[in-house]
């Protein structure tokens, strides 16, 4: 179609708009403009004025892209409608692809999926390359896998509606980052290599790790704070590798136990502290506690390090779900904008990768959980540690 960047924006924002806005589709110009420069899930970010968009509107009319209707109540208002859906054979599937990808340019299957959340709601990454590879293997091709660069975790597509600037296509990598890759082979698959690398490090992990808050002051005044919140109801510490977490909040005077998805970090948490509850499980199915209606707090010290970005809202949601009413959850994480591939830990073999999040998105999930008072820090790696940054986000359950 040969379709520039102008007419690109222009159609992706009627096609979102149709489907996330219906009560005020068609747009006016005016909204249409919005639409266009908005400064989120739009790159690049643009400025267009109304008399440019006006000519373009006119042109792609002319090409039978758009069509001009009157606005049907209120004040005569030319609203703008898009035909481009009528021009392909498109699913709804295949449309909320193209739509994200005139937006926002070249992505990874993985941000695809994340960012066609209000369009469609694709199962997982796999039915999304799906979809790419049927796109793109019909007699008229719509999209098309770019190579894979050096330091990218996974390989981008592009629309095939006309030209698309790459501002990475000699350069380094890009900056974002596709926090879906992990789930490249299902939530299963990478649960079990999750399981396999701390079961493999379990002894190596606590014997490095068993000591660190020592030397961590922050977290201590954290755990610590955490402790006397709960005020004598039972805390549990998710995510709790060789236990010490868990025994620092009971050395805080806390009812603590830990749960952990390894089986051998279990094993070394009981060893090393024996006097403690420590039991396998994962912590998106965590139950409230024996004999009590919730937890008093719950902390995940770097227990969501391993999820894929669409998993963190769900599992701040489920461990919000088991807190007691006035009971806090704490967690602790890696920020950031990378996902680290490990093949060798604590002098192991292992597969498996380390998710950074986004701190914002983070402390939105936790709000999302319907928790309050919620405050969040960011502090910068101590030495020894790896070198990211450090974000710790708590809230409290009304």
């Amino acid at each position: 179609m040969d379709l520039d960047a102008v007419d690109q924006r222009v159609l992706g924002a009627l096609l979102e708009k149709q489907r996330t806005v219906p009560a005020t589709y068609p747009m006016t110009l005016n909204a249409l403009r919005s639409a266009c420069n908005q400064t989120s899930s739009r790159d690049p970010v643009t400025d267009y004025d109304e008399p440019m968009l006006q000519e373009r509107l006119k042109d792609l009319k002319e090409r039978g892209l758009v069509r001009i209707v009157w606005a049907d109540r209120g004040p005569r208002t030319l609203k703008y409608h898009q035909l481009l859906d009528e021009k392909l054979p498109l699913d709804e599937a295949e449309r909320a692809l193209l739509t994200v990808l005139l937006l926002r340019g070249p992505q990874a299957p993985g941000e695809l999926r994340t960012r066609t959340e209000r369009l469609h709601a694709f199962a997982d990454r796999g039915e999304v390359e799906q979809v790419l590879r049927r796109m793109a293997a019909g007699a008229a091709p719509l999209v098309h896998e770019l190579p894979r660069r050096p330091g990218q975790h996974d390989a981008r597509w592009v629309h095939l509606l006309g030209p698309v600037e790459d501002d990475h296509a000699a350069g380094p990598a890009p900056t974002g980052v596709d926090r879906e890759g992990v789930l490249a082979e299902g939530s299963a698959a990478r649960d079990a290599k999750v399981r396999a690398t701390y079961d493999a490090v379990a002894t190596a992990y606590a014997d490095r790790l068993a000591a660190e808050l020592d030397r961590k002051p922050f977290d201590r005044w954290l755990l610590e704070r955490l402790a006397a919140l709960a005020e004598g109801r039972p805390v549990v510490d998710v995510g709790t590798g060789p236990g010490h977490v868990a025994a620092y909040l009971a050395a805080a005077g806390a009812d603590a136990s830990g749960v952990d998805l390894s089986p051998g970090m279990v094993e070394e948490a009981r060893r090393r502290f024996p006097d403690l509850r420590f039991s396998v499980g994962d912590l998106t199915g965590l139950l409230r506690p024996p004999a009590a209606s919730g937890w008093g707090a719950i902390t995940a010290w770097y227990a969501l390090v391993h999820l894929a970005g669409s998993e963190v809202a769900p599992a701040i949601g489920s461990l919000a779900r088991v807190l007691a009413p006035g009971g806090w959850l704490a967690l602790a994480l890696h920020a950031g904008a990378e996902v680290h591939h490990a093949d060798e830990l604590m002098g192991e073999p292992v597969d498996v990768d380390f998710v950074l999040h986004d701190p914002e998105a983070v402390v939105a999930a936790m709000r999302a959980a319907g928790l309050v008072d919620v405050e969040w820090y960011l502090r910068g790696p101590l030495d020894g540690e790896v070198e990211t940054d450090r974000v710790y986000v708590l809230g409290r359950h009304p």
